[in-house]
């Protein structure tokens, strides 16, 4: 699908040609993604909004413009709704400042779920800190799946938010993020999103979701590194104040004191990212030419082959086996005589033969203190991963334990 609009796909690795597995840590980018960076630095940079002359109006409106096709990928009502950021890691960070100065007192409770990315848990721990609040954690079954009647139980008067990844990083489960939204909002809490890995790999709807807040990267989605967004319903923007001060996001300041600007520039101090939010534009262009809802068809078919071709490898462990994923699948081996064969050593024999994978704890320590092992072997799929290149993950593999054992 498209694989010939990566040009970084054509290299060989240690004399093999890549295979990229890689992909829940960043998506390789296309070539109408990199000519957009090109063209922009080459045609029209200037720094936005606060230009009356011509290359800095073409750059505001290139950045609006993308503020707008973006805000209609998610699904959003209006473009106020969408901040950018520089990722999903910042947009939580601003979320548990800006939603903690304004609501968060002590006694007060947030709740995440055993399964979140650090991103989802230390800025809550960070609030709960500041503020004397207490921060409670949503079970796992022993399916791995959330136990969303234990979540029910967590709901409480002092409960003032839940946030909530769309998708595992680690186990590539689809969280039933439509549940837990219903459930919260009977008790009239709003819910945080976390879909670093779902906008990549689902469509997504916020509006049909319902989430009050909802954070993604745009290096995971084909677009450049450094920039992501944060979406909140308006109402409840209205009600926040600024995460940082400094240019743009003012409308007067004196001596006296400070008036802030309107959404979404109030929460958007200084010189904000216009070329890559420009190339994100051109990326989430680029995902829907391929149709999205086709992507997610075939990554879920690679996922579920590779599955199939894993499973047939003696001592094989993967976690969340026989569930729907989104395009991520984690696994261990281990030897006759029940000993874990450690990831490092598997990753760094794949790395050999030209195959990239992802090795350790995947930034979710608590997950892996909750399943006993210090980390996970986790392979990734885009649009533009092939069967083929499963079968020749599963050869590497299969000569990296001949090695081993």
């Amino acid at each position: 699908m498209h694989r010939e609009d990566f040009p970084i796909l054509t290299q060989q690795v240690h004399g093999k040609p890549l295979v990229y597995l890689d992909n829940a840590a960043t998506s390789q980018k296309p070539l109408c993604v990199l000519d957009a960076i090109t063209e922009a630095y080459s045609t029209w940079n200037a720094n936005i909004h606060r230009g009356t002359h011509h290359l800095s109006q073409v750059a505001t409106a290139k950045h609006e413009e993308a503020r707008t096709l973006l805000a209609q990928f998610i699904g959003a009502n209006s473009s106020r709704e969408v901040l950018f950021t520089r990722g999903t890691t910042e947009g939580l960070n601003m979320l548990a400042f800006c939603f903690g100065e304004a609501f968060i007192r002590e006694g007060d409770e947030i709740i995440v779920s055993a399964l979140e990315h650090h991103s989802n848990i230390v800025p809550w721990q960070m609030l709960c800190q500041r503020k004397q609040a207490v921060l409670k954690v949503i079970p796992l079954r022993d399916d791995l799946k959330l136990d969303l009647e234990a979540f029910s139980q967590l709901l409480n008067p002092r409960t003032k938010l839940v946030s909530v990844a769309h998708v595992s990083n680690v186990l590539g489960i689809i969280n039933p993020v439509e549940e837990i939204i219903r459930i919260a909002h009977a008790h009239g809490v709003p819910v945080c999103i976390d879909g670093a890995q779902s906008a990549p790999h689902l469509p997504v709807d916020v509006r049909a979701l319902d989430c009050d807040f909802f954070v993604c990267s745009a290096h995971k989605m084909y677009a450049p590194t450094g920039i992501g967004l944060l979406y909140g319903k308006e109402q409840w923007l209205n009600q926040l104040p600024p995460y940082q001060g400094g240019g743009e996001m003012i409308q007067h300041v004196s001596w006296q004191g400070t008036t802030y600007n309107e959404l979404p520039y109030r929460f958007e101090a200084g010189t904000p990212d216009y070329v890559g939010s420009y190339a994100w534009s051109v990326a989430a262009r680029y995902m829907q030419s391929c149709n999205i809802a086709s992507i997610a068809a075939h990554e879920q078919e690679l996922t579920a082959y590779a599955e199939q071709q894993l499973q047939q490898i003696a001592g094989i462990r993967i976690y969340a086996a026989g569930q729907p994923k989104a395009g991520v699948l984690s696994f261990n081996i281990y030897d006759g005589a029940g000993k874990l064969i450690h990831p490092f050593d598997l990753g760094a024999l794949l790395d050999q033969q030209g195959v990239a994978v992802r090795i350790g704890h995947h930034c979710a320590e608590p997950l892996m203190t909750t399943l006993q092992i210090p980390g996970t072997v986790r392979v990734s799929f885009a649009l533009y991963n092939t069967r083929d290149e499963v079968d020749r993950f599963i050869t590497a593999l299969r000569r990296s334990l001949d090695i081993l054992l």
